[in-house]
């Protein structure tokens, strides 16, 4: 079983919902991210969503598009991101990273030089934005080859074929986008989501996390009522453009411990 699915089953034994943070690769700087890792596990993620800067985010707010900015110009690309997962692998071979960008720079690489790495260095998930999965068959096969699940989003306006098309292609769990428009958005409407996590459980087993929006306690626990899991991003990123690097580290440490007890009231 892979550590995602080990994860998911995990907490469904004890009727809890997964935290999963997302942070960006190399924001603010290089010698941040390692660190950051394992202070967000320590205060409560039980998955991490791991960005992989780029320079056209095509589905990211600007939050998340000025933390790819610093981390590239803080000299961060996709095979030093892996280096990171690989540090932090040293010492903590239980919660999974899951990769979260863009093809270009993967295609760039070529896809068996990073599936090969990432799998060495740890990676259990990866998902790329821009890629459906009518796409994926060649990148597909050697993710399976190396044993890292292929994770692919569902939307709102994602029709009810669409989404078995999906499913069937996904392993690991499904990313439901909970609204139109970008990361970042605070236009949740936490009633159309719990109607769309229980039309794509009818068609899956797979672990349902969502997405864009979630930004509180109050949102978490929302969603967190139908989802398998919550994911986290804006909330936390844009610490980094309002703090120095330790104060930031602070308030995404307490933002975490706070969705964490959110969740866990659920139970």
């Amino acid at each position: 079983m892979s550590r995602i699915a080990s994860c998911f089953a995990a907490l469904k034994a004890q009727n809890r919902k997964a935290l999963i943070p997302y942070i960006m690769a190399g924001d603010p700087s290089p010698d941040v991210t390692v660190p950051l890792l394992h202070e967000i596990v320590a205060a409560g993620a039980d998955l991490i969503e791991l960005g992989l800067p780029f320079s056209d985010p095509m589905a990211d707010g600007p939050v998340i598009a000025l933390a790819a900015e610093r981390a590239l110009a803080g000299g961060t690309s996709t095979l030093k991101a892996l280096e990171m997962v690989a540090e932090f692998r040293k010492t903590n071979t239980t919660t999974p990273i899951i990769l979260m960008g863009y093809l270009n720079p993967v295609e760039i690489i070529g896809y068996e030089a990073f599936v090969a790495r990432a799998a060495a260095a740890g990676v259990d998930g990866l998902l790329m934005v821009d890629l459906p999965p009518e796409e994926s068959g060649a990148l597909g096969e050697i993710l399976a080859k190396h044993a890292i699940d292929p994770i692919f989003l569902l939307a709102p306006t994602t029709t009810d074929a669409r989404i078995e098309h999906v499913v069937n292609a996904a392993r690991g769990y499904v990313y439901y986008v909970s609204l139109k428009g970008v990361t970042g958005s605070s236009a949740l409407n936490t009633a159309e989501v719990d109607a769309r996590i229980r039309q794509i459980k009818a068609k899956t087993d797979l672990p349902i996390g969502v997405g864009f929006g979630i930004h509180d306690r109050a949102t978490a626990q929302a969603v967190g009522a139908a989802a398998d899991g919550v994911i986290v991003g804006t909330a936390l990123v844009r610490s980094f453009a309002e703090h120095a690097p330790a104060d930031a580290i602070k308030a995404i440490t307490t933002k975490i411990k706070e969705l964490r007890l959110a969740l866990d009231d659920l139970t």
